[in-house]
């Protein structure tokens, strides 16, 4: 009978500890087994050098460091790169990384589909199949990582910001996703500031204030509209968390923050005819005026079936200007990666066939990517 290993992927410092312990070893091994996997991104324990030829022989007895597959790699005219992963069990998630000259931006899922169905998101409309374990979230950055070959300086990872924005709600993950980010925010895990790792959420109140007690990173809210009407529509999980609700629980996440860059963001897709009018850019500055928030404007990037167009850029224009006017700060995203089905809502899980169209880009993309720019 086969015994269960364990995966030491998702394992947080204190975890790997724990695990150390339990198999008899002292605890500064979880130190060596956290840089060889995270940094020097390792996963046979053979070539683990500095462990003892017994501990290696007894890791690969009841341990592993078990990752998600990699079933593609497409690579965007822009230099976005999209992945779609299997899980176990046979689901699929897709990543996204976004190069931005020395910065490199990966958008990470949380969960095969998602449950709270926004309306103009497609990873909604394939339905919830299950969380991802911690495992399967931080194997996302090793994998990204991997995928760009060995590193001269093992201190500059390519993964520099990870956004909880791909497939998923985050806070509906929660135990998993923390667990996550506390290994990307560890020096023996990855070492990323906490300003450079962002949460995404559509709004889960309880949850937003638990995340503030146990972790510290930057937050960003998908709002989308500025009245409960509007927003009940195109975001359901408004129906149990209105807009008082999610505000109030931001004033206090922003309260809560140890340094005094307490913004959160206010993701604001902007849809035609639906959300994008002055009238809507006059009741959103008021529903945001005092608050430390910054709006992202984001186009809606189409997808089959979804029943809305992308707002026409007269309108995008004169919405950011109404707001910055009055001193809401406002960008308006870079849609990035929209030839591959890797934009903001396009994350589905599905593999599609674009071999011969990525390897014509794939011989120039390199020349492009130090030229293009993205507003995250």
């Amino acid at each position: 009978m086969s015994v269960e290993k364990t995966n030491l992927m998702g394992l947080t410092f204190e975890q790997m500890e724990a695990f150390c312990l339990s198999i008899g070893e002292k605890k500064f091994r979880a130190q060596q087994l956290m840089k060889w996997i995270h940094h020097q991104q390792e996963d046979d324990f053979s070539q683990m050098t500095d462990l003892s030829k017994s501990l290696r022989e007894k890791l690969a007895e009841i341990a592993e460091v078990r990752l998600p597959r990699v079933i593609t790699e497409n690579i965007s005219r822009d230099g976005t790169r999209k992945w779609a992963l299997e899980v176990e069990g046979g689901g699929a998630v897709e990543m996204v990384f976004i190069p931005d000259g020395r910065r490199g931006t990966l958008c990470v899922s949380s969960q095969v589909g998602c449950a709270v169905d926004c309306s103009f998101c497609s990873t909604g409309k394939q339905g919830f199949q299950r969380d991802l374990t911690s495992a399967e979230i931080v194997g996302q950055i090793w994998l990204a990582g991997k995928s760009f070959g060995p590193r001269k300086n093992l201190g500059q990872h390519p993964v520099t910001n990870v956004v909880m924005m791909g497939m998923g709600e985050p806070l509906l993950n929660y135990d998993n996703v923390v667990n996550a980010m506390r290994v990307m925010l560890d020096n023996y895990g990855y070492g990323i500031s906490k300003r450079r790792i962002t949460l995404s959420t559509s709004g889960v109140v309880p949850m937003m204030d638990k995340l503030h007690e146990d972790i510290d990173v930057s937050l960003a809210v998908s709002l989308h509209a500025p009245n409960d009407a509007l927003r009940n529509e195109l975001v359901p999980l408004n129906r149990k968390y209105p807009l008082a609700e999610l505000l109030a629980a931001c004033d206090r996440y922003s309260e809560s923050r140890t340094h005094k860059h307490n913004t959160i963001t206010m993701e604001y897709v902007m849809l035609r005819d639906v959300n994008d009018q002055l009238e809507h850019a006059k009741q959103l500055e008021k529903l945001l005026r005092g608050r430390p928030v910054k709006v992202n404007l984001i186009p809606f990037n189409p997808f089959p079936h979804s029943g809305y167009e992308t707002s026409l850029r007269k309108d995008v224009l004169a919405f950011h200007q109404y707001l910055n006017d009055r001193g809401v700060i406002t960008t308006v995203r870079t849609t990035r990666g929209d030839d591959i089905d890797a934009a903001c809502g396009q994350l589905v899980g599905t593999v599609k066939d674009r071999t011969r169209r990525n390897e014509r880009w794939q011989k120039s993309i390199f020349l492009r990517t130090e030229q293009q720019g993205v507003a995250l």
